[in-house]
């Protein structure tokens, strides 16, 4: 076995066990893992919906990274979000972006690729950007929670992502939506304006829209395509 497969499966056997050890823990002592086995080779990625995950883990480790990935379609309050954040919370906030404009995406696709194919536009505009950012990282720090769709209820507070051959580390997992209310109360975290005007889950703005009384939390993402994921968590 090459050195590399042989890391890879050390790994993921230190995530499967470090996953099953911190299923019950706090986020703090998650957070805290993961500095201690990683140290600078952590970063944490966000979509700018809130600041939760950001003031878990600069409390942990002030200075730690932050990755963006600015897709180019974001409403502004996102972006606002993400200036505000970089201003206020002890983290190293990086943006990142595309490949290409979207003026340039819509000469080589066609204009609003993101209502022709859906998941070509997300892999190009999030997923590729992303995977390249994280490559000089050995984890990690997703927001993703079990309750935000049936795709995620089966997410580990520590996994593999083998597609991209890090541990990924999911510290809010367990976390209800009352959890991040209540730990945005008692904080006073920074949130996207939008969620206090029915989007309870933000993506691109032209993918997104307002979610109905009794529609999940995610009803409004790619409302009415069938898609429920961008694909950044597989």
């Amino acid at each position: 076995m090459s050195a590399e497969l042989e890391w890879g499966a050390a790994m993921a056997d230190l995530a499967w066990r470090a996953g099953h050890r911190l299923d019950r823990a706090p986020a703090q002592e998650i957070l805290a893992w993961a500095d201690e086995t990683f140290g600078a080779g952590l970063v944490v990625t966000t979509s700018m919906q809130d600041a939760v995950l950001m003031h878990l883990a600069s409390s942990v480790r002030p200075g730690v990274d932050v990755v963006f990935v600015d897709t180019g379609y974001h409403f502004v309050e996102t972006i606002g979000l993400r200036d505000a954040v970089a201003a206020t919370y002890p983290v190293n906030l990086v943006s990142v972006t595309p490949a290409q404009t979207v003026a340039e995406q819509d000469a080589a696709y066609g204009p609003r690729l993101h209502a022709t194919d859906p998941d070509l536009c997300c892999t190009l505009r999030k997923v590729e950007p992303l995977s390249k950012a994280l490559e000089p990282y050995s984890a990690w720090v997703t927001g993703l929670r079990r309750v935000e769709a049936p795709t995620r209820r089966r997410a580990r507070v520590v996994e593999w992502d083998a597609r991209r051959g890090m541990v990924k580390v999911n510290p809010i997992a367990a976390w209800s939506d009352d959890d991040v209310a209540a730990y945005v109360a008692d904080h006073g975290i920074l949130e996207n304006p939008l969620r206090d005007e029915g989007f309870p889950s933000i993506g691109c703005a032209p993918c997104t829209r307002k979610v109905l009384a009794g529609e999940p939390a995610r009803a409004g993402r790619w409302a009415g395509t069938g898609k429920v994921e961008c694909g950044l968590h597989g």
